[in-house]
């Protein structure tokens, strides 16, 4: 790398925040994806910026050099959106890790994108509010990562994404002008709303530098339940039918016999290994009326082929429960050398069949495919359990993922829920937007971006 370029680099960042030993770079070139790149794009250079001025000046020298930047917070989003390349500069944000303001009497808060999901939500938990937006990856994953890829979880079923919380930010375009998008209201439409726009654009469109989020008061209470049935299908079935019920949980999962299994022998809390499926099931709220609702909806489960329904007695049962939800990925991860979790979302009620066609398509090209879903919300975790060095076992799981996607958009569902695009679905993306829909997103690209620094090779490829 030019070495007038690493020397304004030090000039900006500070010489102790710029990282260019061998081991340190290779570092950047993987993520939480199964994609992998090595040595052939182990990155020039990193940088840890430390405010929106030090950013703001790493894009215009990247400009001035035509050099690529890839945004990065800890590195935790399953799609290879943060992956690095030989030719860029990795920029990670986690040095901006201030919560800057809680507003307890407008339930909003500020704060920088470097801040751990997790440690938010205790900060604002102690003030008796409420930040429900919950990827498993909460205890190390970045606000400033949630937002860039529109991170979901498991209490997407009743309280939405993370765009659905995001007020205003704070953001550096790649030209690197600061601008401020949204406002500190609970509703502004004074012009195209930037902030959606920016919201799960996966480092493509701006760097986020400052957050503002609206909270909601922290729920008195809740119930969690564990529904166990001999089908999946039927476990399918059940979930449209709580809804149907009038009542909307605050999650539910289902998770098939490979991942029961797995996780049980991995977290040892009790699980029915020979259960073919089960529903974990939350409800919060007013506790006067959550007894009902766990009563309604055990009635449901069992009406639908539920062999049994368990009720956490206490928050210990509760909180193993979601240890065991939450080690999941872990679980099955020991299974095969090779995880790749998708993320395709259908609507509620086509969740039996898409599951159904999932197991086909399993068979069909013999290969391990486990199930899990945020299903209150349609979004379905066909994971596929798999070995990267198989060539031709390789070849048949990139035939089978295609297969999903495809069954995924016939049932009028969308090729990810959560997870975002990056490199591992960028291939496919004109599979549900079009050739319109593709052109129209690369024309704000090249608005947006004219010199293509912000992560190239993203979501629309070069």
């Amino acid at each position: 790398m030019d070495a007038k370029l690493v020397e304004r680099l030090k000039e900006i960042v500070g010489s102790e925040h710029i990282f260019d030993k061998y081991e340190d770079r290779y570092c950047y070139t993987y993520d939480a994806s199964f994609i992998t790149v090595g040595k052939k794009e182990v990155p020039e250079l990193i940088v840890y910026p430390g405010s929106k001025e030090e950013v703001a000046e790493v894009l215009k020298l990247a400009n001035e050099y035509k050099i690529p930047i890839i945004p990065r917070g800890a590195g935790s989003n399953v799609s290879g959106g943060t992956i690095s390349r030989s030719d860029a500069i990795v920029m990670v944000l986690t040095r901006m890790n201030k919560i800057i303001n809680i507003d307890r009497k407008n339930m909003i808060a500020e704060l920088e994108p470097g801040v751990i999901t997790a440690e938010f939500q205790t900060q604002v938990e102690k003030l008796d509010l409420f930040y429900p937006p919950d990827p498993a990856s909460k205890a190390f994953s970045t606000m400033g990562g949630n937002v860039a890829e529109c991170a979901g979880g498991p209490r997407g079923a009743k309280y939405g994404v993370t765009r659905d919380y995001v007020l205003g930010l704070e953001v550096v375009l790649p030209s690197g002008q600061i601008l401020n998008v949204g406002a500190r209201t609970m509703k502004s439409v004074a012009g195209y709303d930037l902030t959606r726009l920016f919201v799960g654009s996966e480092g493509t469109l701006c760097v986020i530098t400052k957050i503002i989020v609206k909270l909601l008061p922290l729920p008195e209470a809740k119930k969690t339940m564990l529904a166990i049935f001999d089908d999946l299908y039927k476990a399918s079935e059940t979930v449209a039918q709580v809804f149907m019920a009038g009542i909307i949980p605050t999650t539910l999962e289902l998770l098939d016999n490979i991942y029961i299994k797995n996780i049980e022998d991995y977290v040892k809390i009790g699980l029915p290994i020979d259960a073919e499926a089960v529903l974990l099931i939350e409800v919060d709220g007013d506790a006067l009326v959550l007894d009902k609702q766990i009563n309604t909806i055990s009635e449901i489960c069992k009406e639908y082929g539920a062999r049994d329904v368990k009720v956490a007695q206490n928050e210990k049962e509760a909180e193993d429960l979601w240890v065991a939800r939450r080690s999941a990925f872990a679980a099955v991860s020991r299974v095969r050398p090779t995880i790749i979790g998708e993320d395709c979302t259908v609507p509620r009620d086509k969740i039996p069949e898409v599951v159904k066609k999932i197991r086909e398509i399993s068979a069909k090209y013999n290969i391990i495919i486990a199930v899990l879903g945020h299903a209150g919300d349609g979004n379905l975790h066909a994971t596929i359990l798999t070995d990267e060095r198989d060539h031709e076992e390789m070849a048949r799981v990139e035939r089978a993922i295609e297969e999903i996607f495809i069954a995924t958009l016939e049932a009028k569902g969308t090729l990810t829920g959560e997870h975002g695009v990056g490199r591992a679905k960028g291939k496919y993306l004109h599979l549900e937007v079009g050739k319109e829909g593709i052109d129209l997103m690369k024309a704000l690209k090249k608005t947006m971006d004219p010199n293509n620094i912000l992560n190239p090779g993203q979501m629309l490829g070069e």
